[in-house]
């Protein structure tokens, strides 16, 4: 199915997020849409999905004009969007999740449908137990089974949006795969990305955003200055780490023990001082969040004692954690960092922890403003956190810390980030490590770990490998350890 979007034009009040963007798209290709936080690619992919309606332009499927006013009415066109969060239910169990969107319901057919599900699994080798539910579930399985439902509706042109945030190198390379293999069989796959690596990667041809206008559109073979050129309008230099003097242990792990009802990590032994960035690898669900939360006091610790700067803290809850120095920034930022339907300015007020009864709202917007230009947010004090980009929810969150830390807890501090957000975190985490906070974060992304860590801690399969230092260790010796071997676990 040929694709062809016409002169697209889609405004939120005076934000222009498409502003004619013309795009066409061949049958049985991998096509890139790459381009900044806030560039307009979700937008553009929503009005082509049904999700919302475009304010002018045309879309075209194999040269006849179509009208999606639904996401029903365009999957049964045969456009079907996997979007960067799963729009899926956990408390339902697999089989019905993979029945979502059809016209007989949830209740009828299920022997069918757990046949056709096998059907999908031997053909892109994946293995699901129909009755699991859907929580238990790591991402990247998650975005199987919305690619296997959205097959079995009859979807031509698939769309990913973001597929590779929050996933681990295997399951990149088995996504990666599957879409080839989807492509080969003549699926149009439309490939939204802001990761320069993954577009060279995998596609034939790449449609460049910013600032909801397309820069520019190349093909194979292309270099990745040439798309940071497209995406920002000039080359971007990363910012050299200095070596500082390590101060006093912020952190120390005894005997910690972790887990919940799928995992359970005894025996985590650490010492963090300040100035030290600790790194945290494995594959997802290894038990990297669970160790965060424990240091955070948002999670117990099944054993063990845990030590904020010298004072023992078991059974403390998040906020004496936080009046030790302690902050922690989730991977889920709407879900667990900001609260929906608040503007800045009232999380800014939240986050001030302050006993005043009343609200002087003047001072607390002009205060909000302040920040706002402080962390370059694209936004106002009144904009709901919701409203904002991945990339702007993240600084907000990061506006949100207070500015004198011990100790920084962060779960994937670049998850969603292009690369211009991504160094503008870091710059603003190396500022806080130069000041004397510790850092500890997890990322799925083993680049980012080594440029960034001092020292590695690598979770695999119930177990902890002694910390490595990040400049003595490879990328093969992390993927084996990452893998079990080493650590008794199938060598």
């Amino acid at each position: 199915m040929r694709l062809e979007l016409k002169g697209i034009h889609k405004r939120f009040g005076s934000v222009h997020a498409n502003d004619d963007i013309s795009v066409t798209i061949e049958a049985g290709t991998i096509h890139g849409l790459l381009g900044e936080n806030g560039a307009g690619k979700s937008t553009l992919m929503k009005v082509l999905s049904g999700f919302i309606h475009r304010d002018a332009g045309e879309i075209l499927l194999d040269g006849a004009p179509v009208e999606f006013k639904t996401p029903a009415e365009a999957i049964r066109a045969g456009v079907g969007m996997l979007h960067q969060d799963p729009l899926d239910f956990p408390p339902l169990r697999v089989l019905d999740n993979f029945l979502l969107g059809r016209a007989d319901g949830l209740w009828l057919k299920r022997a069918q449908a757990r046949a056709n599900l096998r059907k999908f699994c031997h053909q892109f080798g994946f293995a699901f137990d129909p009755d699991a539910f859907v929580s238990s579930l790591t991402v990247g399985e998650r975005q199987q089974l919305e690619i296997m439902r959205l097959l079995s509706l009859g979807a031509k042109i698939l769309i990913f949006d973001e597929p590779t945030t929050g996933i681990s190198l295997p399951q990149k390379i088995k996504l990666f795969d599957t879409l080839r293999s989807l492509a080969q069989q003549g699926m149009t796959i439309i490939f939204v990305t802001h990761k320069l690596q993954d577009a060279e990667d995998l596609c034939r041809k790449v449609t460049v955003l910013r600032l909801g206008r397309v820069t520019g559109e190349v093909a194979r073979p292309f270099t990745a200055d040439q798309l940071v050129r497209l995406m920002f309008g000039q080359s971007l230099e990363t910012q050299a780490r200095e070596s500082i003097a390590l101060g006093e242990a912020v952190l120390e792990l005894r005997e910690v023990c972790i887990g919940d009802y799928r995992l359970r990590v005894p025996d985590i032994n650490l010492q963090v001082r300040a100035g030290e960035v600790i790194g945290l690898a494995g594959i997802e669900g290894s038990g990297q969040r669970l160790c965060l939360r424990a240091c955070a006091g948002l999670d117990q610790p099944l054993a063990g004692e845990i030590r904020i700067a010298g004072e023992r803290m078991n059974r403390q809850p998040y906020n004496k954690f936080q009046d030790r120095g302690v902050a922690y920034l989730p991977a889920g930022r709407l879900e667990e960092g900001l609260v929906p339907g608040l503007n800045l300015t009232e999380h800014l007020i939240l986050a001030e922890r302050s006993n005043e009864f009343f609200v002087n709202w003047k001072a607390a917007s002009s205060h909000a403003q302040s920040r706002i230009n402080e962390y370059s947010i694209r936004g106002m004090p009144a904009s709901r956190v919701e409203a904002l980009s991945g990339g702007n929810q993240q600084r907000a969150l990061l506006a949100l810390l207070q500015p004198n830390l011990r100790l920084v807890l962060l779960e994937h501090p670049t998850r969603g980030l292009d690369i211009e957000s991504s160094l503008w975190v870091w710059r603003q985490l190396l500022e806080r490590r130069r000041r004397g906070a510790a850092i500890l974060f997890s990322s799925a992304d083993l680049d980012e770990i080594f440029e960034y860590s001092d020292r590695i801690l690598v979770f695999s399969g119930g177990r902890v490998a002694k910390a490595l230092r990040a400049k003595e260790t490879s990328v093969q010796q992390l993927g084996e350890l990452i893998g079990g071997k080493g650590l008794g676990i199938g060598d």
